[in-house]
């Protein structure tokens, strides 16, 4: 950090060069770490397909290290106190989603390859990872938008239902010249903000409890309503979109951040219940969702009824072992037409091995970890709540895919964030990625010190 000391002549104060470091050089040297590992990887696929590095390996490195400088420069222009640790790691996660799609398009699966599609929206992804550290610049400015964020959010989700459902569920929209788009990885962002204005506001009134119960402080009759109302929207979305996954992250990312702004147990308790209560009571009429809770409960019965997925995913980490079988030498294409979206983690357990899925996964724990962390550094109450509002859709999106591909929940259809084939998805969470930063970089700012007293100085002066 420069040794400058900036002066603010409108507020007379000086900032301190006492603070934290910026810690650009670090972030620096792990991008390149996060660029060269894909690129080995990648190398590795053609060697065990063909015997021989890939055709556009080269092209492919310099287009992931263009990408990972282009974001390196802005973050250190516009937010050079943010996090060190953040983009590294979307990087790689990002480079190691490009190789195992790559490794998927060498198999005959259908659809064709899509791996230059999916480089073609990283690169959106990060452009809009770019605009927004340029063009927000304070993540406060959000909090005016709290009513219209609502607003959004509510017809990005609704708006798949005036679409044809596709593999039983209503959760894209199609757009002419560009293709489908699932407007709910947008909305988590924007029902974060939302959810962060509205509980700094009313988090007093939710804290209150009326009585304990077995341990527990019960909220008031009358502050129930709003978790009511959220819950009712989580269960609307499962009827008419038969969209497990978004009714889990919308409702679970409410009870998270509700839990936050109050420290209150009994709302997670609520959540939990009411939870099981909306998904049981669906899934007793709804034949799209009965279905994947059947092929949950017994997957090789569902091999035997022609659904195969299931039980190809989890036949798939069973025969990867400890290291697995080595990139390009499974046998995920058996999955079928999901093998690149869905059930990816699938590719990852079978030829990575429990060693590549235990490293994936702490890849994205250590991301919500930083997210965290920036939400106990941020210094104003709604940068508090919107850093672990995110950092939650985050973990859940993660926690739901995964665990449906391994059998731990039923499969919800969402889309392992950067690493599964899909627009919508990469180019969402980039954006979510970018406000964390951003929040990160206020929070990590030294902050003004006083200048000095003239007549502090005026003393030392006079005293012999």
């Amino acid at each position: 950090m420069s040794s400058n000391i900036m002066t603010n002549t409108g507020s007379n104060t000086t900032v301190s060069p006492g603070g934290l470091p910026s810690r650009r050089n670090t972030e620096l040297a792990m991008l390149v770490f996060a660029v060269l590992i894909p690129v080995f990887a990648y190398a590795n696929v053609g060697l065990a397909k063909d015997g021989s590095l890939p055709a556009g390996m080269l092209g492919y490195g310099l287009g992931l290290g263009l990408l990972a400088g282009v974001a390196h420069i802005v973050v250190r222009r516009w937010a050079p106190y943010a996090d060190p640790l953040m983009l590294p790691i979307a990087t790689l996660l990002n480079g190691m989603g490009l190789v195992l799609i790559y490794r998927l398009d060498l198999e005959p699966l259908p659809g064709g390859a899509a791996a230059p599609t999916q480089l073609m929206w990283s690169t959106l992804g990060v452009a809009l990872f770019v605009a927004v550290l340029v063009f927000l610049k304070d993540h406060r400015v959000l909090q005016r938008y709290t009513y219209i964020s609502m607003v959004t959010a509510l017809i990005l989700l609704i708006l798949p239902v005036f679409f044809p459902a596709r593999f039983g569920a209503r959760i894209w929209i199609t757009i002419p010249g560009v293709g489908s788009l699932q407007p709910g990885e947008f909305a988590k962002i924007i029902i974060a903000v939302f959810f962060a204005g509205y509980l700094m506001v009313k988090r007093d009134a939710l804290a209150l409890a009326s009585r304990r119960f077995m341990g527990l402080y019960l909220p008031r009759g009358r502050d129930l309503g709003p978790i009511l109302v959220i819950w009712g929207l989580s269960v609307l979305i499962l009827v008419f979109e038969t969209d497990l996954g978004t009714s889990l992250l919308f409702f679970g990312l409410f009870v998270v951040m509700l839990y936050v702004a109050t420290e209150r147990t009994s709302w997670i308790v609520f959540g939990l219940g009411l939870t099981i209560v909306g998904a049981v009571a669906v899934a007793s009429f709804e034949p799209h969702v009965q279905s994947r809770v059947d092929d949950w409960l017994d997957p090789m019965q569902a091999f035997q009824n022609g659904s195969e997925q299931p039980a190809q995913a989890l036949w798939a980490f069973g025969s990867g072992g400890t290291l697995g079988s080595g990139l390009g030498q499974g046998f995920s294409r058996l999955i079928g037409f999901a093998a690149k979206s869905d059930y990816i983690f699938a590719t990852v357990g079978e030829e990575l091995g429990l060693a590549g899925v235990m490293a994936i996964l702490l890849l994205y724990g250590l991301l919500v970890e930083r997210g965290i962390r920036t939400s106990l550094a941020a210094r104003d109450p709604f940068g508090k709540l919107l850093a672990v509002g995110l950092s939650a859709a985050f973990g859940i999106q993660v926690f739901v895919v995964a665990g449906g591909v391994m059998g731990l929940i039923p499969l919800t259809g969402m889309t392992m964030p950067f690493l599964a084939q899909g627009g919508s998805s990469v180019i969402a969470n980039w954006a979510l990625v970018a406000i964390l930063l951003k929040i990160s970089d206020t929070a990590r700012r030294p902050a003004p010190a006083p200048a000095p007293s003239p007549d502090a100085e005026m003393t030392q002066v006079v005293r012999p």
